[in-house]
């Protein structure tokens, strides 16, 4: 087990950047992932970490020693992949044995620990079988045991659920998170699905075209984003452009005026961050609300609304039968607040830039 640092660490593919400047400390026993939209550079910076990609800058380092040139086999790692990469010839027992052998463990040895590692992952019964003799949720379990099987310094997860459907994707993501936690290891996972990454993770990342833009745990993303990108990614947000006109007044480039904390705001322009649980609708007018659509989900429903010009999304858990708010049709007069405090200002977003 062991502590894994990424200093300064880079990728370039001729002139352009895949990943720039990943400056990165996962303590021992910590999960932290990288989270981000496809191309942000969060599979690339993992493959680093495993050695399967040479880095153009920076270091890796796993337990205080530097393994940036140290070959993936070396690297005291064990990774699952998002195929799993299963060998369809061999069982389960020998899927999972395949990294000690390459280690010259000896059979006794192996034996033992494959016994032991299928335990863990709940699969003792099954080592006989080949992977398509199995389900998808257990062809996830034998990729699990088999990067567990090397007792790794580091365990390196690439988006490890999105082959499974939604029902079994919550049962593996509880699944992962416990036996992480139970065993201590040091982990870094990869994922593009942002539900996945608050509820496994002690930390996030949060990369967008080969940049880290954030780095927090859950609540420090959510409450407190640090651009409109984060605010954006991290949950749904109401995001409204314009300026801050008077201290606790904001002017929205529609011309409405909204209420925002007196904090200080950027110069110029800049951006209103407001999550939709936060927006309060009630039947009646003020004068500028006014319902555009509602959309059911079961125990949450949302309002997508206009005030004054401005477009807003408003979640709320869906009203009882004898609610005001369950009459509302579109095209309903609405009053619409908000308490002044959940509002974020946040800098304009920055041009982008070819990476």
């Amino acid at each position: 087990m062991g502590s894994l640092v990424l200093d300064a660490l880079g990728k370039r593919y001729g002139a352009s950047t895949a990943v720039e400047r990943v400056d990165l400390d996962v303590g021992q026993g910590e999960m932290v992932a990288l989270l981000g939209p496809s191309g942000c550079g969060k599979t690339t910076t993992l493959r680093m970490v495993a050695g399967f990609v040479p880095p153009s800058a920076g270091r890796v380092l796993i337990g205080g020693k530097d393994v940036t040139r140290t070959p993936p086999h070396a690297r005291d790692t064990g990774m699952v992949f998002q195929s799993y990469a299963l060998f369809p010839h061999m069982t389960v027992a020998e899927n999972v044995a395949f990294g000690l052998e390459m280690r010259r463990v000896s059979r006794a040895e192996r034996e033992t620990r494959v016994r032991e590692a299928l335990r863990l992952v709940r699969l003792d019964a099954l080592e006989d079988r080949l992977p398509r003799q199995l389900s998808g949720g257990q062809q996830q379990r034998v990729a699990l045991a088999r990067a567990l099987v090397v007792n790794p310094a580091v365990f390196l997860l690439d988006e490890p659920l999105s082959n499974l459907d939604a029902k079994l994707r919550g049962e593996v993501r509880m699944e992962i998170r416990a036996l992480q936690q139970r065993l201590g290891l040091t982990t870094l996972i990869v994922t593009h699905d942002q539900e996945e990454a608050l509820t496994m993770a002690d930390r996030l990342v949060v990369m967008e075209r080969g940049r880290v833009r954030q780095v927090g745990t859950a609540e420090d993303l959510y409450e407190r984003p640090a651009d409109p990108f984060v605010a954006g990614f991290v949950g749904r947000c109401n995001l409204i452009e314009g300026r801050l006109e008077a201290q606790g007044q904001f002017r929205a480039s529609s011309g409405a005026l909204l209420p925002c904390a007196a904090s200080p705001a950027p110069p110029g322009s800049c951006i209103l961050a407001l999550r939709p649980e936060n927006v309060s609708i009630t039947a009646g007018t003020d004068g500028a609300g006014r319902l555009k659509m509602i959309t059911y989900l079961g125990p949450q429903t949302e309002y997508h609304l206009d005030l004054a010009g401005t477009p807003l999304l408003a979640i709320r858990q869906t009203p009882s039968a004898d609610d005001p708010l369950r009459r509302l049709s579109p095209g309903d007069a609405v009053t619409i607040s908000w308490d002044a405090s959940a509002a974020r200002l946040l800098p304009a977003a920055q041009p982008e830039t070819g990476v």
